[in-house]
This record gives structure tokens, C-alpha cells and sequence, in this order.
């Protein structure tokens, strides 16, 4: 439990790029997440680590401190609350830069979006969330929202929607998202089916579109159940890890790969957490249940509770971070998405794995913000009508006006006029042919008188 924090301090430091390369000019969508300055690939610049003061680059052999989900000493007592960190940078981390979400920004930010936090509180030291986080209100057996011990739910909203800052190439994949924080967790990071129930009840109505929910349980409950179908039918995207940070132990020490919840649940999006360079862990975690997605999730840099400087973390939970923010990006551009619309989005754009999709460890792909964002999907085409191209327009008939319903009566009698000229041509010639005129009417003359 204290090693790896410290291990992945040491990684993290290794895996950060000057301030200007993940916004280095290029083509504006990349063939694949991280294709350009990807850190390792050879001309990537690589810094040796981070610094204790902002803005220099460190020696070899600095650290960022590590946080956890679960706060705990190796003896599973309570470790007490996360430390301030005195660590700054002014480099990028290898994810910001793996997924370039700065190719977007012109076009979204996750404005109008509301991400739930479901995690140990969120709670804003840096500053990087101001307008823009609000609180629901504390549940029966849950923490403060608003009050982070462990540091886990303001890591995962660093990761999210952070605001970017001048002198840093730090920042949240939706800057301008808002965070709904909602405490589903004791002072360790512990909590129980029926806590996680009421979160995810409590951010779908409070109008989450999108709900990261950052721990993981070896057994569901019905109330989690009902919790998750009855969010999905509000229209809210649930995303959860398919497998914890800390998977438990065989007794020869390997992993021991099961099935998690809420993930488990179909109506969730399982994701599992991705190494530098975009492959799985190199250590063979495997992953017990469905996965839906894979993301960065390893060595990742992002803020604590506390102003000051950064922390770093690994595991899947971190990675949910990562697709939430992806899909605030996407509401933001497209508002009207529905939930099953935006899964779809999410799955079909992800950069493919190679051979069979969905890949037991790796389920559609990596995410791939600038993809998700704008590729033209085949419902975003307009779909021709069929009756425009089949039925031939008749034009409507136009109404007769008043004057060629006149000119047609003025044709007849002149017509008529005609005829009856001609009709009396013929009967005046055949009257002089009898010695008559129409002009005078002949008398019978009277019989003459005998003369005396």
C-alpha cells in the first residue's frame, strides 16, 4: 500500500512533457489517441521528473506523493487524512497528452454539462473548480461532501474538469464542465452497497448527465441495482471501474481477477485503466469482469484538496475519470445525445484493439475525445424523404379569373352574331329568288269590280 504510491510518484515524474507539447502543432484529428508526442516514442521530449517548485524541472529521483482510494496503513488502520503536496510542475502529463482533449476546446469545453463525483468529497483548495463545483446534501452513513480526507474524489475531478492555469500543462479533459460532488464514502474511502445506492439516486436527480462513480465493491445489492437502472432511465451516463486499483491477492500474492460493482451491472461503463504509451499494465492485471472501455489510468497527475502542488495515482478508478470527461466534451457539442446514443458514441470512436471487438481486456478500444466529438456517425446524417423522390409534384390548380370567363362569353356572341348574319344571307337570297322581301309584306289584291 505504500510502495506503490511511491513507485508511481516515480513514473509519474518520468512521464511529463514540457507545458507546449500536448498543444504542439499537428493535423487536427490524429490517426489515434497519443500518436503524436506520444512519451517514449522516440523524439518525444521526456522530463526526468517534477520539481519542488513550480514552473523548473526536477532532478532525477523526485516524486510526486501518491494518493489511494482506500486510505489505509498496511495494518488496515486508518492512515489519517492526505497531506498537502509541495510538488509543482510545468509539465504535461503523459495522459493530456496521449488524448490531446486541446484539439476540441475550440468546439467544446463541457459547457451546460454536470459530471457527480462519487467518491470521498471534493474539496477545492487549488481553486481550479470555482463557479463550478456545487455539493448534494450529506447522505445517512456517508462523509461530507464537501470536506476530502483521502484526496481520491478531488483527484478524480482534477482529472475531469480542472481549469487550465497559465505556467502549467496540467488540466481537466472538460475545463468548463460542471462537478456535482456527492460523498458516498467514511474518512478511509470505505463504503457499502446501499451508501453507493443513495449516490447514484441522489446525482440522477439533481440532473447529472454523467455520474463517475470512483470506488468498487465485490458484491452489488438490489438497491444498487435499482439505483443504476433507475439513473440510466433519467437519461445519466454511470462509469465505473471493471476492476479495483488494488485487485485482492491470491495466496501466492498474484492478482486475483473478479467481477466488481457497480460495473458488473450491464447498464454501467466498465473501464479498466491503460500504461503510457496506450497498453495494459505491464504487471498482467487482468480484469475478472466486463470491460466496456480502457483509458489512462496509470501514473496519472492531477490535484489534491489542498492548495499547492500535485499528486499522482494508478488504477482503473482513474480511468473512469478520463471517459466521463470525454463524454461532458461530447454533451457539451451535443446536447440532444441520449444516454444510449452517447454509449455508442463513446464505443464506436474508440481507437480498436486488435482482432475480436469487444476484447475481454480491453472492450471497445481506448477512448478517443477528439473522435467522440466530432466523427459523423451514420444517425448524424440526414435521412432523405421517401415520398420527395417518388411521387412526382402536381402543381395546384389556379383558380379562372373573372376576365377570361369574360372574354370566353364575348367569343360566343360574336359567334353567335355570325351565325346568325349568315343565316340571314341564305334566306334573303332565296326569298329574291322567289320574288320576296323581307322589307314589305304583299297583300292579296281585291277582286275587280264588273264594269256596267
Amino acid at each position: 500500500m505504500v510502495a506503490a504510491p511511491v513507485a508511481a510518484g516515480l513514473l509519474a515524474g518520468a512521464l511529463l512533457l514540457p507545458a507546449g507539447a500536448a498543444r504542439a502543432a499537428g493535423p487536427a484529428v490524429p490517426a489515434a489517441p497519443g500518436a503524436s508526442a506520444v512519451p517514449g516514442a522516440p523524439g518525444a521530449p521526456v522530463a526526468s521528473g517534477a520539481s519542488g517548485a513550480p514552473g523548473t524541472q526536477g532532478t532525477p529521483g523526485d516524486a510526486l506523493p501518491g494518493v489511494t482510494q482506500l486510505r489505509r496503513d498496511p495494518a488496515g488502520r486508518p492512515a489519517g487524512c492526505l497531506p498537502p503536496s509541495a510538488r509543482g510542475t510545468r509539465l504535461t502529463p503523459w495522459p493530456q497528452t496521449f488524448l490531446r482533449p486541446d484539439r476540441v476546446w475550440p468546439l467544446t469545453q463541457g459547457d451546460g454539462v454536470t459530471v457527480a463525483v462519487l467518491g470521498s468529497g471534493v474539496t477545492d483548495g487549488p481553486g481550479l473548480l470555482a463557479g463550478r463545483l456545487g455539493y448534494a446534501g450529506r447522505l445517512p452513513g456517508g462523509g461530507d461532501p464537501a470536506r476530502d480526507c483521502v484526496g481520491h474524489g478531488t483527484f478524480l475531478t482534477g482529472l475531469i474538469a480542472a481549469d487550465r492555469r497559465a505556467g502549467t500543462g496540467f488540466s481537466g479533459l472538460a475545463p468548463h464542465a460542471r462537478i456535482l460532488a456527492v460523498g458516498v464514502t467514511d474518512d478511509t474511502g470505505a463504503t457499502t452497497a446501499d451508501l453507493l445506492a443513495q449516490g447514484i439516486t441522489a446525482a440522477a436527480e439533481r440532473g447529472a448527465r454523467v455520474i463517475d462513480v470512483g470506488v468498487t465493491l465485490p458484491a452489488g445489492s438490489d438497491a444498487l441495482a435499482a439505483a443504476v437502472r433507475q439513473a440510466r432511465g433519467r437519461g445519466a451516463l454511470v462509469v465505473a471501474p471493471a476492476a479495483p486499483d488494488a485487485p485482492p491477492a491470491d495466496q501466492d500474492g498474484t492478482a486475483k481477477p473478479e467481477p466488481v460493482f457497480p460495473a458488473a451491472y450491464p447498464e454501467v461503463l466498465a473501464v479498466r485503466d491503460l500504461a503510457p504509451g496506450g497498453a495494459p499494465p505491464e504487471d498482467g492485471t487482468a480484469v475478472g469482469g466486463r470491460v466496456d472501455l480502457a483509458a489512462p489510468g496509470a501514473a496519472v497527475m492531477s490535484t489534491g484538496p489542498a492548495a499547492g502542488g500535485y499528486y499522482t495515482a494508478t488504477g482503473s478508478s482513474y480511468a473512469t475519470a478520463f471517459v466521463a470527461g470525454t463524454a461532458a466534451l461530447v454533451l457539451g457539442y451535443r446536447p440532444t445525445l441520449t444516454v444510449n446514443q452517447l454509449v455508442d458514441r463513446l464505443e464506436t470512436t474508440a481507437y480498436r484493439p486488435v482482432g475480436t471487438v469487444p476484447d475481454p481486456q480491453l472492450g471497445h478500444g481506448t477512448v478517443d475525445p477528439v473522435s467522440a466529438v466530432t466523427a459523423l456517425l451514420a444517425e448524424d446524417r440526414p435521412v432523405p424523404s421517401p415520398t420527395a423522390a417518388s411521387v412526382p409534384a402536381v402543381p395546384a390548380a389556379r383558380p379562372v379569373s373573372a376576365a377570361p370567363r369574360q372574354a370566353v362569353l364575348v367569343a360566343l356572341g360574336a359567334l353567335a352574331v355570325t351565325a346568325l348574319v349568315a343565316l340571314a344571307a341564305v334566306v334573303g337570297s332565296r326569298g329574291r329568288a322567289r320574288d320576296w322581301t323581307p322589307a314589305t309584306r304583299r297583300t292579296p289584291e281585291a277582286p275587280a269590280s264588273p264594269r256596267p
